[in-house]
């Protein structure tokens, strides 16, 4: 089930921005009005698309896009009356993919959040793949050690790799976790 969530402190407004989004294809719209109420909501529901006003009671827009920023991994479309470049910097510090200002078309919320959705995405598989990498890196180093260690035996490079690679095959274990047990107990 597609859900998101709208947080606005006007009902209309949040109705507005509920149509618009059923009509995207979201299949469930929660509602909140105040920034307290979506942060607990966002944590409870875990939902797919956040909008936001920005002016809201009990915690503003912004500060509650922080927070739920940390716990909910979702885009966050901000709705405010103002752009002045202090509220849009502390959008963006606070993870906020789009913004869109007060009064607005339906057309415009649908901008943003189209917007915001292909780019928490491209940005999420970017993010993955960087940790791929950093992992893929250290697996490396962790190998290089190892092999570091056996080659000090008096073993050849090449023949450190392939004492190392079979005991991965004999053993049914990773070449990373080969190289880990050679370091703690080589090391």
């Amino acid at each position: 089930m597609k859900t998101a969530l709208v947080v606005d402190d006007e009902s209309l407004l949040r109705r507005q921005v509920a149509e618009t989004l059923s009509r995207y294809g979201f299949d469930e719209i929660l509602e909140a009005a105040d920034g307290q109420e979506a942060v607990d909501l966002a944590t409870l529901r875990k939902p797919l698309l956040i909008v936001m006003d920005v002016g809201l009671p009990v915690m503003d827009g912004i500060t509650a896009a922080g927070k739920i920023g940390k716990v909910v991994s979702a885009p966050i479309v901000l709705l405010t009356g103002s752009a002045d470049p202090s509220t849009v910097e502390r959008a963006r510090l606070a993870g906020v993919m789009s913004y869109v200002v007060k009064p607005f078309r339906d057309d415009q919320v649908y901008a943003a959040v189209d917007l915001a959705i292909h780019q928490f995405v491209e940005v999420s598989s970017l993010r993955e793949e960087v940790a791929k990498l950093k992992e893929t890196i250290e697996t490396r180093k962790t190998i290089e050690k190892a092999k570091g260690l056996l080659i000090k035996k008096g073993i050849s490079e090449p023949e450190a790799y392939r004492k190392m690679q079979k005991l991965a095959m004999d053993k049914r274990k990773s070449l990373k976790e080969v190289a880990e047990a050679i370091l703690l107990t080589e090391g």
